[in-house]
């Protein structure tokens, strides 16, 4: 069991990374369904939660089916991110999230985010002003360093973990390495073997399949595996990693007619938490990855990025079902 604050999870958890436009409510909860044993809110400037900006408080949005969950926060301001957490604090998640991590630039040029790996005595500052003003317990996502010339991850891994963070996340990449390259979780390795290290330490980057997790955590020793792109249109993962770690067999990859009740769902979560407009307009963006690798999918995944009404939706995923279900008989 690892515990985070007062929170238990399973042995080797598996986590939803915090990922902007993606991990919102309707997203969290079919990955909760899939097995998902902690999640995360996008992350929400904590400049726009003072400014009340609609869009960073409609994020705050948690619902008790997907607990445990945290709300992230960024931005380079100690007083704005103090503040930001008292705001969390009132919607009562499980704990606290700050991204050290988004390489973004419009982010980094704040000096929020992945900027932040920059001055270590800033982050360390920012830390100490969450965990201040919290009794929640906080915890860091966060990347190896700025480039490869100034990885510092053990110096953070340390001193944030004496400043109270009560878990550390790492994305095995530098800023400037962004989302490309090959990650490297032998410093992963390295911040878990540390014997002052005595917080959790989960793992991210480039997991995308049941055999990759397995040979990563019995490879690098870390406490648990934060999932992010893989999971995208693939809410399955979850499930599928944590078959294969007990039983070391593959579950088979979901029909079809999974992808497409997916859709359902997602589209029905979505339109509940938003309303239809914004819920269907919102929706396009994932169409694609749920229907990744689909032969002959392309026309059906055009009409479903053109459609406006649940009502058209379901027709689609009726329409489709009929014609892959007619195509296997044949």
């Amino acid at each position: 069991m690892i515990k985070i604050g007062n929170i238990e999870l399973p042995g080797f958890p598996l986590l939803l990374a915090p990922m902007e436009d993606v991990s919102d409510p309707p997203f969290r909860k079919l990955c909760k369904l899939h097995g998902a044993d902690m999640m995360y809110s996008e992350f929400i400037s904590s400049e726009g939660l003072i400014r009340d900006a609609i869009k960073s408080v409609k994020k705050l949005d948690i619902f008790d089916y997907e607990r445990p969950v945290g709300i992230q926060i960024f931005g380079g301001d100690e007083e704005a991110m103090s503040m930001s957490a008292k705001i969390v604090e009132t919607v009562n998640p499980d704990l606290v999230d700050i991204n050290f991590g988004c390489p973004v630039k419009k982010v980094v040029c704040r000096g929020a985010g992945a900027g932040v790996l920059k001055d270590i005595d800033l982050m360390v500052r920012l830390t100490k002003a969450v965990v201040k003003s919290t009794n929640l317990p906080v915890t860091v996502k966060t990347r190896l360093g700025w480039d490869e010339g100034t990885i510092n991850i053990d110096e953070v891994a340390e001193r944030l973990q004496d400043v109270g963070i009560q878990a550390l996340s790492i994305h095995a990449r530098t800023r400037s390495q962004m989302y490309k390259g090959h990650s490297d979780w032998s410093h992963i390795a390295r911040i878990k073997n540390n014997p002052r290290i005595t917080i959790p330490i989960f793992g991210n980057g480039d997991i995308d399949s049941p055999e990759k997790a397995k040979e990563y955590k019995e490879k690098y020793g870390i406490d648990g595996i934060m999932i992010g792109r893989a999971s995208i249109g693939y809410p399955w993962i979850f499930k599928e990693i944590k078959h294969f770690l007990e039983t070391g067999e593959k579950l088979e990859s979901p029909s079809i007619t999974q992808r497409l009740e997916a859709i359902k769902m997602h589209a029905d979560f979505s339109v509940e938490w938003k309303g239809e407009k914004l819920g269907i307009l919102e929706m396009r963006r994932h169409y694609t990855n749920y229907l990744k690798g689909i032969r002959g999918i392309k026309s059906y995944r055009n009409e479903f990025v053109q459609a406006n009404t649940l009502e058209e939706i379901y027709a689609l995923i009726e329409e489709a079902n009929n014609f892959y279900s007619s195509e296997n008989n044949m």
